[in-house]
């Protein structure tokens, strides 16, 4: 129970923490000041919503996320979300490859080959189909974990200003819902492509609360980092990297390469929540079936990495309300069943 409640836990976190989480820029556009609170609440409201996605996808045993639509906005509201949620994957995973190509930049390497290079690597963890996927979240996101949260607190206390906890004024309290809102269609899309493997509620539990537990401390302590340098992002289009420049060149290195890994992973699991769509319409293997979807996406990158995130992504957190909505308060309307 305990391995496999780890595992399906870093499947949640490799899911949710990519190019916009990872380097801070989607963050840094929900939250900054006075939003300790709404930090908090993002950890309750996050938690609740995975063990409830993980609840009705091992209910129904489902492999992709059109079951669990219908259970939780019904039939009508069921086909609207799909096409979104296909949208918003296709779209999600074009700025994780413009983040990639946007990160070796740094490095001096061209952006459009990051991109390629980064398309060919997702493409390789489907050859083994969805075990190889699981299996690459429990192997990296570890490490990608310990490197982020030791950078941060390394940051945090060498650095002479202190935190910034202001718990008077909590003006930021709403940003929770619509940073939650924002990451639920990829958590719905990726859990419900599992449900059939899920095995007992135990490691719902597991795989839910300690994700959420996580995520919830990593958020707080990268948005007080943040905090420390806010007079200086605007000059970065990754703020990490505002972060970093107080750090020796090794450790930019290190902490792009960790950058790099949290953007692969979420690029892998929104082409598995797109093909495990689609494979009930093609006897297309999935690595083709991913191929295809990668090269119909390269065109988009062009727009950029900031700018894809500052427009999509708060618009994507609006329109998902009425789901996070539905999941929230599935539990209360079926808590005899749930």
């Amino acid at each position: 129970m305990w391995k496999s409640g780890f595992k399906w836990m870093f499947l949640i976190m490799g899911t949710m923490i990519g190019a916009g989480y990872a380097s801070g820029r989607e963050l840094w556009q929900f939250f900054g000041e006075e939003s300790g609170l709404a930090i908090i609440l993002f950890t309750v409201i996050f938690s609740v919503c995975c063990y409830t996605i993980m609840t009705i996808s091992y209910k129904q045993k489902t492999e992709h996320f059109l079951p669990v639509l219908h259970v939780l906005v019904g039939k009508k509201w069921s086909h609207i979300y799909d096409v979104l949620i296909i949208l918003y994957l296709f779209t999600t995973t074009v700025v994780m490859l413009a983040g990639g190509g946007a990160t070796l930049e740094t490095f001096h390497v061209p952006y459009w080959v990051g991109i390629v290079l980064f398309s060919i690597f997702v493409v390789l963890v489907f050859l083994k189909g969805l075990n190889g996927m699981i299996t690459m979240n429990a192997m990296i996101i570890p490490v990608l974990i310990i490197g982020l949260i030791g950078v941060l607190f390394i940051f945090m206390f060498d650095n002479d200003k202190p935190w910034a906890l202001e718990w008077t004024a909590q003006a930021n309290w709403p940003a929770a819902f619509t940073f939650t809102s924002l990451n639920i269609l990829p958590l719905v899309a990726v859990l419900s492509a599992v449900g059939n493997q899920i095995k007992d509620r135990g490691e719902i539990g597991i795989a839910s609360i300690g994700s959420g537990l996580i995520l919830g401390a990593i958020s707080f302590i990268y948005n007080e980092s943040l905090m420390q340098v806010a007079e200086s992002l605007p000059l970065y289009e990754i703020p990490l990297f505002a972060i970093l420049k107080h750090f020796p060149y090794f450790m930019l290195v290190f902490m792009t390469g960790l950058l790099l890994i949290a953007i692969y992973t979420t690029a892998v699991s929104g082409i598995l929540g797109l093909t495990t769509r689609f494979k009930g319409c093609t006897k297309m293997p999935l690595w083709l079936l991913a191929s295809i979807l990668l090269l119909l996406m390269l065109p988009f990158t062009t727009f950029g990495f900031s700018t894809l995130i500052s427009i999509l992504y708060p618009i994507y957190g609006l329109l998902n309300l009425y789901l996070l909505t539905a999941i929230l308060l599935y539990p209360i309307v079926n808590r005899y069943k749930i």
